[in-house]
């Protein structure tokens, strides 16, 4: 009998299908062994903010890395364009990220919002805090992607007390973010940091009026 076969796209596919099974199976399996579990399911919609918080330890980008295989999901970071650079750019690619042009006069919700627009898939990581030490407010910039896209947010989580990573709700912007914020504040009050004391606080930095007034004027185009 003649061996069946594929065309190279349908090798390729089965081969992309196989080796992601298999990376799902290794990083349940690495997860169990240090007694995580991963929580989901992922949102089934190709394109989503997918908040990364709390935000204390370099650990948790790794959790998230390997929760995101489990749950079947490329989980994509912002990255500024350098590292896209040289020999490492495809490595860089590879991994997720998403250059970002901080040279131009286009800001940066802007560019992703554009990069939404002109993909049929992506599901961006983003920690609101910006950084592992604790801060009064979260930066808004997730938000405003989505609002911008037209995406969700899904409330992506690390929690070290019961040793669960994964995703839990999801939030449709609305453009009245102290609403929207208070809800997401909600989800996250009980899940525990790395270093509880580093969590930073889920609120955002008051608005002057005339940064209220030029939001509520996007509202209402």
């Amino acid at each position: 009998m003649q061996a069946m076969r594929f065309l190279p796209e349908s090798a390729s596919l089965r081969y992309t299908i196989a080796m992601s099974n298999i990376s799902a199976k290794l990083a349940n399996r690495f997860l169990d062994l240090i007694g995580w579990q991963v929580v989901g399911p992922a949102p089934a919609t190709p394109k989503y903010i997918l908040i990364a918080a709390p935000h204390t330890s370099n650990w948790d980008f790794s959790l998230m890395f390997l929760a995101g295989k489990v749950l079947g999901i490329r989980i994509s970071w912002m990255g500024k364009e350098e590292l896209f650079r040289g020999p490492l750019g495809p490595l860089t690619r590879a991994l997720g990220g998403v250059p970002v042009n901080r040279s131009v006069r286009q800001n940066m919700v802007a560019q992703m919002v554009q990069v939404f627009n002109e993909r049929d898939a992506l599901i961006l990581a983003v920690p609101p805090a910006g950084t592992r030490r604790k801060t009064p407010y979260w930066k808004t910039g997730f938000y405003w992607i989505a609002l911008g896209a037209q995406v969700p947010i899904a409330f992506g989580f690390i929690d070290y007390k019961r040793k669960q990573v994964g995703v839990g709700p999801t939030l449709m912007p609305t453009g009245d973010i102290e609403a929207d914020i208070a809800v997401i504040r909600d989800f996250y009050a009980d899940i525990t940091a790395k270093f509880p004391e580093e969590k930073s606080i889920v609120a955002v930095r008051p608005r002057t009026p005339k940064q209220h007034t030029e939001s509520t004027d996007k509202q209402n185009r």
